[in-house]
């Protein structure tokens, strides 16, 4: 029989069937396999023989297991076990084996409140900070993962408010440090900028004489900069500096600013009484106490007098909108979770762990795993596996029973309650991928009585199992005290199972939702029932071996061990998949889920072949209507070198990216196309943009060769079939449909009556997602009697970027040098009028705007610059005229090509920008906005000044040739002046920084394409943007820098590499 089970236990480990959670895998068999000790730890356990606590000999003779605790905090600052400080120093044991811990701190004292001893409390938050710094040092030096850790509060402790504000105010200061750094160094730039460029060395510090350092003083005072900031500037100028650098912030949260703020270290959730839903119902008041008021209360039998009584409505609304803000707090509500607690007799359930799905007893663990649920769909006959999936409960069950007893703990409390109450957390992943192989959409009755029959089978499965274990090993050694409670509990998971009507619930306020007989498949609804039936009749003649057995953990590092395309009780978050690769690289795929279920449906091969290159592509060049060979060729691209870009298509997300110059070669890059190296190092460089393909034809190019990444609009998809294939957000950058917040409540509350504890998984809600939404979302789970609910408002984190840019930077930054440029005019008019600064400053805005407005003819006699180009094949004449002073004031543009049409609609372009330019508008501001162009006639160019050999369009061409000549945009050009000059032997020297050196004058040369190249601060925020455009959170890893980052429960997991932020 021992054998039997390795064999099997192997078997369905191996087969991706199933696998236990992270802590087995870096603990368990270290010992036993390698011999593996380390210095003990200080954990304990209790002798199975002597039922005796016992101390571990070493580190790992017996591993830590679990990856769910619940540890009490009592109001003590130091000395116990359970004191404030202690606390610290258990969770740091539990996060260095890489498990997770949650604590409800409601016994410790609110602010204020008086203390035996005198004097008054700091009240929680002060402690709470205390701890969250300490999970922060555990998750940069931690061995396995970052600290996973949970905080609760009742809602009737009297810092609730301001626990409520916590994590959303400290994301505010994180705002105001990266807003305040970036204008704490303008000032400072300003500052020094106007001490240095003013001529006179004796008056450049004194405010009287030098008014641009009195002008740059104010301007940092209205900015709100403090004084001596101001003076400490002005004085290290005094010493000779010429600049400060202060540190900048950004809003990354792996940056020094989010580690800078308090709270960012754990996930923090509100206990919610029924009591309080009916004061929101009833528009009524809630009361908050003072901790040793209640104790009194308790003592003398007396009701307990509120320290404070605040609006039961106006803390629910700060709940939803502290939610809305940063995702936090979440609610678990408490009357729900002890109706269903299996052992009151032991103590009420206080709190979590932290990912929620496991709820119990203080001082206890819980370990977990997971089985995958499509690996129990037998695609032939489309139907699910019922014995298999029974079979693998039961051997899971005695797993987890085993680990029991194998397992070391933190404390002498968790090592005795752990082995008392013996709870396990047996659960599933992957139901999201199961309905849609199906064909069920997951917001259906349908799906929803599936989740229901599935985990019911599950669930009264492990407690038959525990029973039968019971019988032979003995029930938990607190049941006999607990015994008719949990047989309570476990006819009411039995009535769930035959949907019984609300009144026939044993000790419930709020009923469950139960299996709709009319929606399931009859074989699952008979094997849900039956299971539940063997159970409570085998629990009552023997009792249970666990006081629980089932949980639904968000399965993130062991998904991708077990190969889950969905993780818990969570729909797919794309159409698209990309799966890492053993031997390195990745595989862009699209969901292994859509093809059977559009046979499912009854669409042919050759339909479903169709409708799957529209979503993922063709992931080849050939037959691309606008990347065709033969223009690559002409371009230089040999077709060895289209392979080699064919074979990275699977590693990108764009067809940009495909051509980008970290894939093609230094020398093609620099040599057959001409790059310069800057252009060539920038890897965002817009290849097909250079090489004159225009935007039309690269989404062309994009769509036909990666697709669409939705299914919507794909060809001969029915409309009523659309559902089924709906994500937890809208999948690429063209779809539009996700499934909605209330679907994901309804599924949860579908699976809740069927599990022991309860279950990990944040409600998914768009970003233009409101207050009232989140509101109704939490009065949603609870009258549907879910026992928790986390909802995640897209974009709610400051660390997550935008879908789309609030304002176009591009835009925005000409806007300013326009202002900038109108802002130095006044200040030179001021300088010279012979008036106090206070009158002139008037006088000078009104003689700019005079003079911007105004048009300034050009001079009858006139220089004029003509060019004869050909640009495509097309002849274009450009002649320029400046005024007296070498300003460009005039252009004329005619063309050989063929049309009145053209011509006479390039002629009154130049006509236009003619007037432009004598009235005053810059002409960098027009080479700007037309350089880059895309249009035909583009392409090679030959004639005109020569050092212009490529361009997108004639007016491409036109304004690169007005810059370089006018402005000295030698960036715009592809041959340099020294290059044309037959006499030069030598080209000047660059330095790395870019700057090219002449005559031992530096000159300043920009070496990059503004249209094409993003500033190096720029290139993360593309690829997050990128990465959303995919159906990612935009957020990047922090073990292996992957963008392939999704929701996962409460938390976050890398696809890539299987990094989480929790204890999964």
């Amino acid at each position: 029989d021992a054998r039997a089970y390795f064999d099997e236990m192997c078997y369905l480990i191996a087969s991706q069937r199933s696998a236990p959670n992270s802590p087995q895998w870096f603990n368990t068999g270290l010992h036993w396999a390698y011999g593996i000790e380390g210095p003990a730890q200080g954990h304990s356990f209790v002798n199975p023989a002597t039922n005796a606590l016992e101390y571990s000999a070493n580190a790992y003779e017996r591993p830590q297991p679990h990856a769910c605790f619940i540890q009490s905090v009592s109001d003590s600052l130091v000395g116990g076990s359970d004191s404030i400080m202690g606390l610290w120093s258990r969770e740091a044991l539990l996060f260095k084996y890489g498990s997770g811990t949650g604590s409800n701190f409601s016994r410790v004292r609110g602010a204020g409140e008086p203390l035996s001893g005198g004097g008054s409390s700091s009240g929680l938050l002060s402690f709470l900070k205390i701890g969250d710094r300490a999970a922060g040092a555990i998750k940069s030096g931690g061995t396995t993962r970052r600290a996973a850790k949970m905080v609760t509060l009742d809602l009737d402790h009297p810092d609730i408010e301001e626990y409520i504000d916590w994590k959303h105010s400290e994301e505010e200061k994180v705002s105001a440090l990266v807003i305040g750094s970036s204008i704490l160094q303008k000032n400072a730039n300003t500052l020094m900028d106007a001490i240095w460029e003013y001529g006179d060395d004796e008056g450049r510090f004194d405010q009287r004489t030098n008014l641009g350092l009195r002008r740059a003083m104010l301007s940092a005072i209205k900015d709100d900069v403090p004084p001596p900031h101001i003076q400490r500037i002005v004085d290290l100028a005094r010493q000779g500096w010429k600049g400060v650098d202060f540190e900048s912030f950004d809003t990354d949260w792996q940056g020094e600013a989010y580690m800078t703020v308090s709270g960012q270290n754990s996930n923090n959730s509100v206990r919610v009484p029924n009591e309080f839903m009916e004061a929101v119902r009833g528009g009524g008041d809630w009361n908050l106490y003072w901790r040793t008021e209640l104790d009194k209360a308790t003592k003398r039998g007396r009701e307990p007098k509120p320290c404070k009584t605040v609006d039961a409505g106006g803390l629910w609304e700060k709940i939803a909108y502290t939610a809305w803000a940063c995702a936090d707090p979440g609610v678990q509500f408490d009357t729900t979770i002890n109706e269903w607690h299996t052992c009151p007799e032991g103590g009420r359930i206080n709190g979590s762990n932290p990912c929620s799905e496991y709820m119990f007893l203080d001082d206890t663990a819980c370990n977990l795993a997971s089985i995958n649920l499509l690996h129990y769909y037998d695609l032939g006959t489309q139907t699910f596996q019922i014995e298999d999936f029974r079979h693998s409960v039961r051997l899971w069950t005695t797993t987890l029973e085993i680990s029991v007893l194998m397992a070391q703990f933190p404390s002498e409390e968790i090592a005795r309650k752990s082995y008392d109450y013996r709870t396990l957390g047996l659960g599933y992943c992957n139901i999201g991928s199961l309905l849609m192989h199906m064909g069920i959409p997951y917001d259906d009755e349908r799906a929803y009585a599936i989740c229901g029959a599935i985990t019911s089978i599950m669930c009264g499965e492990a407690y038959a199992t525990s029973a039968e274990m019971a019988s032979i090993l003995g029930a938990f050694p607190d049941y006999e005290r607990n015994s008719k409670h949990m047989l309570r509990v476990m006819r009411n998971h039995r009535r769930a199972a035959y949907d019984a009507p609300a009144e026939e619930y044993e000790g419930l306020t709020v009923p469950p939702m139960g299996i709709n007989a009319k929606k399931c498949p009859k074989d699952l609804l008979d094997a849900a029932r039956s299971s539940w039936d063997r159970a409570v009749r085998v629990g009552e003649e023997h009792g249970y071996r666990n006081a629980q057995t089932t949980v639904i953990a968000p399965t993130g590092t062991i998904g991708l061990v077990m190969g889950a395309d969905t993780t818990g009780v969570e729909p797919a978050f794309s159409l698209v998949q990309y799966k890492t690769l053993a031997g390195g690289g990745s595989l862009r795929i699209i969901n292994r889920s859509v093809s059977n279920a559009l046979r499912r449906l009854g669409y042919s091969n050759s339909e479903t072949e169709a409708i799957e290159e529209f979503i993922v592509g063709t992931g080849r060049l050939s037959g691309c209507p606008t990347l065709s060979a033969e223009r690559l060729k002409d371009l230089g691209f040999t077709a060895a070198r289209v392979r080699g870009i064919e074979k990275k298509m699977s590693d990108v997300f764009d067809i940009r990216s495909a051509f980008s110059p970290s894939i093609l070669s230094d020398q093609f890059c620099t040599g057959t196309l001409g790059m310069s190296k800057a252009q060539y190092e920038d890897s965002f460089f817009d290849t097909l943009g250079y090489l004159g393909f225009t935007t039309t034809e690269i989404d062309a190019a994009d769509e036909h060769i990666f697709g669409y990444g939705t299914i919507e609009g794909a060809p001969g998809l029915k409309d009523e079939h659309l559902a089924v294939f709906d994500c937890a957000t809208p999948c690429g950058k063209y779809g539009k449909r996700s499934i909605d917040w209330p679907a994901h409540v309804r599924m949860m509350a579908a699976a809740q009556p069927f599990i022991s504890g309860a279950i990990s998984k944040t409600i998914n809600m768009p970003s233009d997602s409101t207050v009232d939404d989140i509101r109704e979302a939490y009065n949603l789970s609870h009258t549907t009697m879910n026992k928790a609910c986390a909802v995640y408002r897209d974009c709610s984190k400051l660390s997550q970027p935008l879908m789309n840019q609030l304002v176009d930077t591009a835009e925005y930054a000409e806007e300013r040098e326009e202002e900038e440029m109108v802002e130095k005019m006044v200040e030179e008019t001021v300088r010279v009028l012979p008036v106090p600064e206070q009158e002139a400053k008037p006088l000078a805005e009104s003689f700019v705007q005079d003079y911007i407005t105004s048009r300034r003819p050009l001079p009858n006699v006139k220089e004029q610059r003509g060019l004869k180009a050909r640009v495509g094949g097309h002849t274009v004449y450009l002649t320029s005229s400046t005024y007296d002073d070498g300003r460009l004031g005039e252009i004329m543009i005619t063309t050989s090509k063929e049309g009145a049409a053209w011509r006479s609609m390039l002629n009154q372009f130049a006509i236009a920008v003619s007037i432009g330019l004598q009235y005053g508008v810059p002409l960098d501001a027009f080479v700007k906005s037309f350089t880059f162009q895309k249009f035909e006639p583009s392409g090679m160019v030959t004639g005109g000044s020569g050092r212009v050999k490529m361009s997108t369009s004639i007016v491409d061409y036109i304004f690169r040739e007005l810059g370089i000549h006018y402005l000295n945009r030698d960036d715009l050009a592809h041959v340099t002046e020294e290059d044309l000059d037959k006499t030069s032997i030598s080209k000047p020297a660059i330095t790395e920084e870019g700057i090219s050196r002449t005559q031992g004058e530096k000159r300043d040369l920009q070496m990059t394409l503004e249209a094409a190249v993003a500033p190096l601060e720029d290139l993360e925020a593309r690829v997050r943007q990128a990465a959303r455009e995919r159906g990612f959170t935009g957020d990047i890893c922090t073990e292996c820098g992957s963008s392939q980052m999704t929701r996962n429960g409460t938390c976050l997991r890398c696809n890539s590499c299987g990094a989480t932020t929790g204890c999964s």
